[in-house]
């Protein structure tokens, strides 16, 4: 009985500390989300450039492979694939902050005078 009562004061003990790990962490600020953007890019980057590495290391492999099965006098004619292609050095340009307007926002120019609603009929029920 008295192991049970250790184990649940320490259980209790446990998920009170935790509780504080369940706490709301501030929003990020402007330097932090654009460091998060460039951290996204370069590993973006990176993927391309192990794509590429990966695609060159394919095509020296099947280059022995086909050299090997000529050399044994196999007739063997190689798959047609797209060429490796080469990513280029890491250059990132963070995007620039637009106006609202600019952002695409749908607003009027003008302050709404009326509701956007009304209670009567668009159309009248006669037809032209």
């Amino acid at each position: 009985m008295r192991a049970h009562t250790v184990l649940l004061a320490s259980s209790l003990a446990a998920l009170l500390a935790s509780g504080s790990a369940f706490a709301k962490l501030p929003p990020p600020s402007e330097e932090a989300k654009a460091k998060a953007a460039e951290a996204a890019a370069r590993a973006a980057w990176s993927n391309q450039v192990a794509n590429y590495q990966l695609c060159q290391s394919m095509e020296r492999v099947a280059q022995g492979y086909l050299e090997r099965a000529r050399a044994a006098g196999k007739a063997v004619q190689p798959s047609p694939t797209p060429p490796c292609s080469d990513p280029g050095p890491f250059s990132y340009a963070p995007p620039t902050a637009r106006p609202i307007e600019a952002a695409g926002a749908h607003s009027p120019p003008q302050t709404a005078a009326t509701p956007p609603s009304t209670t009567q009929p668009a159309a009248s029920g006669a037809k032209p």
